[in-house]
Formats: C-alpha cells, sequence, structure tokens
C-alpha cells in the first residue's frame, strides 16, 4: 500500500496548482492523471497562445447557481498573484484587449512554469494512470490504481468537466460527488459555437471566414465582441460569450452595426449618396461579398435616392437587431467549458472541502463555476486550487 498525505486526481490547471502549493506547505502529495499528458487544456487554449487570466476578473465574470461561492478563492489568489508567479519565470506576455493576457510565444510556457514549480517542490505527476475504485477509510481514503493501492488523509477532484473530450474529458468527477452524497447540476456546454440550419446556414456557409464587430444580445445578457461566420453557423468572441446564456429555441439577436444609430446612418447615406446603391453604401461597414450578400438576401437592392422611409427602418432594423434562431451548438466537442457540474451549496467556500466527505475536495471546471470566455477560467482554476491547497 502506497500511503501518502494528498491524492490529486487531474493534472490540469486546477490539479497542478493545488500540488505545487500544497507541497510547498510539506505535505506528501501525489498527482495523478488518466491522460497521457499533463496540462493539455492550457497546451491548446487561446489558439495555442494561453489566454492564462484576465487583469480585471471579479465574481461579476463567474456565474453559478450561488454567484456568492466564488468570492472567497478570488479574493485570496488574484491575477496579480499568478502575474508575478509568470514574470518571476521570465515568461513573456501581453494583454490582447480587455485585459486578457495571453503568452507572447507559447501556451508551453505556462505549463512548463507550472511543471517547475511542481518539480522543485518534490511532485511529478503520475501520467496514464486511472483509478478505478475510491473508498472512505477511518484514516481518509484509499484508491485502487494503475500504481496500486494508495492511501491519503486527502482526496482532491480536479479532473474538469466534458468539454472537448479529444483531450481525455469524462465525467469521472461527477461520478465521484455522487458516490459521496453530493448533487449534481445538470450539465452543458458552455463557450461554444452555435450551428444553423436552412437558409441561414446557407448564408453563414457563403460567409464562412468573414468577421464582424457586433452587439450580441440574449436572456438580458449583451456582449460587444466579433462574430465569425462558419460553414456551420456562428462563432466569435461574442456568440461563445452569449452562447452560455442561451437554451434551445432561444432567439439571439445581433446588432451589425453597434457604432451606429442604424436609422439615422442609412438617412444620412440617403441624403449624401442618393445615387448609390444599398449594397455600395453597406460595403463601406462590410466586405463586399457581405454587403452583397445580405442586401440580395434581405433586401432590394437599388439606389439609396429609391429607398421610402418605411424602407429604411426595415433596413435599420435588420441590421440593427438581426433575429436569430440557431439550430443548436457544436456541443461538448468544441465548447472551451462546461456549465453546471458539482452542486456548491455542499462545499466550502474558504477550503473547497466536501461538507459530507470531509477530505474529500474538488476544485477547477468540475464545480458549478463558469467563467465569462478571456482568461476567466483559467483564473478561477488557479484560485479554487490554491485555496484547496491550504487545507489538504
Amino acid at each position: 500500500m502506497r500511503s501518502t498525505d494528498v491524492v490529486i486526481i487531474g493534472a490540469g490547471a486546477a490539479g497542478l496548482m493545488c500540488a505545487m502549493t500544497a507541497a510547498a506547505r510539506g505535505r506528501k502529495v501525489l498527482l495523478i492523471d488518466s491522460s497521457n499528458k499533463a496540462g493539455k487544456k492550457i497546451l491548446m487554449s487561446g489558439g495555442g497562445r494561453c489566454n492564462f487570466t484576465n487583469m480585471y476578473a471579479e465574481p461579476a465574470n463567474f456565474f453559478s447557481q450561488n454567484p456568492h461561492f466564488c468570492k472567497s478563492a478570488l479574493a485570496r489568489y488574484t491575477p496579480w498573484d499568478f502575474i508575478a508567479m509568470v514574470s518571476e519565470h521570465g515568461v513573456p506576455y501581453h494583454e490582447k484587449k480587455l485585459g486578457q493576457l495571453f503568452c507572447d510565444n507559447k501556451s508551453k510556457d505556462i505549463l512548463n512554469m507550472l511543471l517547475e514549480e511542481c518539480a522543485q517542490v518534490g511532485v511529478a505527476p503520475h501520467l496514464d494512470t486511472s483509478v478505478h475504485q475510491i473508498e472512505k477509510t477511518e484514516a481518509g481514503y484509499q484508491l485502487d490504481t494503475d500504481l496500486g493501492p494508495v492511501a491519503a488523509e486527502s482526496l482532491v477532484i480536479a479532473t474538469g468537466g466534458l468539454s472537448i473530450p479529444t483531450l481525455g474529458a469524462t465525467g469521472f468527477g461527477y461520478d465521484v460527488a455522487r458516490q459521496f452524497g453530493h448533487t449534481v447540476l445538470p450539465t452543458r456546454a458552455g463557450l461554444v459555437p452555435f450551428t444553423m440550419s436552412g437558409m441561414l446556414k446557407e448564408l453563414c456557409t457563403e460567409l464562412s471566414g468573414t468577421s464582424v464587430a457586433c452587439v450580441v444580445s440574449a436572456n438580458g445578457q449583451s456582449f460587444r465582441e466579433n462574430i465569425l461566420f462558419t460553414h456551420r453557423g456562428l462563432s466569435g468572441p461574442a456568440i461563445l460569450q452569449i452562447s452560455s446564456f442561451w437554451h434551445p429555441g432561444d432567439a439571439v439577436q445581433i446588432n451589425l452595426l453597434p457604432d451606429h444609430d442604424a436609422l439615422e446612418w442609412l438617412q444620412g447615406q440617403q441624403s449624401a449618396r442618393p445615387d448609390s446603391e444599398l449594397k455600395t453604401v453597406l460595403g463601406e461597414l462590410f466586405t463586399k461579398k457581405m454587403a452583397t450578400l445580405i442586401t440580395d438576401t434581405w433586401f432590394a437592392s437599388k439606389p439609396m435616392k429609391q429607398q421610402t422611409p418605411a424602407q429604411l427602418r426595415e433596413i435599420a432594423d435588420r441590421l440593427s437587431a438581426w433575429q436569430v434562431v440557431p439550430a443548436g451548438t457544436e456541443g461538448y466537442r468544441t465548447a472551451e467549458v462546461t456549465l453546471g457540474g458539482v452542486d456548491t451549496s455542499d462545499i466550502s467556500s474558504k477550503t473547497m472541502e466536501s461538507l459530507k466527505s470531509p477530505g474529500l475536495y474538488f476544485i477547477g471546471e468540475v464545480l458549478d463555476v463558469t467563467g465569462h470566455l478571456g482568461g476567466f477560467n483559467f483564473q478561477w482554476a488557479w484560485a479554487s486550487g490554491y485555496a484547496a491547497a491550504q487545507y489538504v
């Protein structure tokens, strides 16, 4: 029987942070992962440059059935704490926009930094290692693993959610939670592209690769960012953001002219360029292809002077409040996060420890805490991993 103080299952962002912090406190840590590589999601994030935190991260950037749950951990380990470690390791980074911090080079810089921190305190991830069974004992937990039986005082579940199964995502963490009496709230794909059907899909396919700055709204939430037309539907930062608030059947409203009062702008164009066709006028705001396509699909392209006041209003309404009902989303296959998860009402917000099974901890994405796009989910991983590490 192998014996240790702490077993952490999951060598992703939260698990690595927890492992290095707990070991630095003098705890003997065994870090295991069923995958063949640590930190796979770190490596693929941010287009391979890892959007590792957001300078403006605060509780309002996260959603959960209990919006207060994330406050304690986020207050105790801030973006600036993580930035200090990044700077200490000499990892070059930059702010892309809206407080989003990315590596100048590659995501590997962040993963290597975390693995170095772990190595310095004697933690080496055991990869390709599965856990077959977990039992509660008087002294803590006993696990049946590929390494053989393991006993530990504390057990940390850092296995993530269901997003991107090709990286090894499974529902293992939810199964453990249920085994020890926890409720797992319904899960669904978040920060995920929309799929379209019918004529809408045809339009998106025709415009595939075109990106436009918009304001996208649904269910009382709005985000100003770019949308991206794809062969299957709509993607881009604004769509990924709103997808977390969208439910099947809901309409999504897209303002294609966020910098203009659409009607006022069209009236101004009509006065200044009465002989120009509508698609020519719109071609100054969108690509020529997009201007032609949406004009041909939605309106009659005729000289501006021939557009009646009612027609101008109709054009303005369509451009500033384009109503789209997605057929669905691309699902966990491409989702950046999983919404829902382990109900936080039975978890200590201070320690991340189960209130039902002492010595059992849940951190990161497995919990019902999901951040907006832009580095917030990594900050939750760092903060929750750090919080648990103070007590395991």
